[in-house]
């Protein structure tokens, strides 16, 4: 919601100021057709977009400072699961951290069947394995079907 492509520009941002992080890679940004969405939203683009950071912090503090940068723009948690937001970040996998909570599920358990994170992980880090799997993220993404569409962002 609002001008999608520079929130996520400025999550990123937010995220790598925070102490402990390091930034290390940012995809461009990909529109895509919603997933998953309640019915009346399933008209809605959502603008998506990977990034890799380097961290000191333990996966729950992570999560916390994560939620506080999506509450500084604006993040309303109305607790209607996929439905358009202003800000949504999703920590993917944080090394070999394994957690089923919950509050965080790690790795999160639909990455590699979503196409608007496969996508943009391929562009970054073509050879990374998520946890779990044996195909790299560029091998994922290419095997995916191409529904929803991705358009790349200038």
């Amino acid at each position: 919601m609002g001008d999608s492509a520079a929130l996520v520009r400025r999550a990123e941002d937010a995220v790598a100021a925070i102490p402990g992080i390091r930034e290390l890679a940012r995809s461009s940004l990909y529109e895509t057709e919603a997933v998953d969405v309640p019915e009346q939203f399933a008209d809605v683009k959502f603008v998506n977009a990977v990034a890799a950071y380097e961290t000191s912090l333990a996966p729950e503090g992570l999560s916390l400072a994560v939620h506080g940068v999506e509450d500084s723009l604006g993040r309303k948690r109305s607790g209607l699961r996929h439905e358009p937001r202003t800000m949504d970040i999703d920590i993917v996998v944080c090394g070999d951290e394994l957690r089923d909570s919950p509050e965080l599920r790690l790795p999160h358990p639909e990455a590699a069947r979503r196409r608007f994170v496969m996508e943009p992980l391929a562009e970054i880090m073509p050879g990374f394995i998520l946890p779990g799997q044996s195909r790299t993220a560029l091998e994922i993404a290419s095997s995916l079907p191409p529904r929803p569409a991705a358009r790349r962002l200038p």
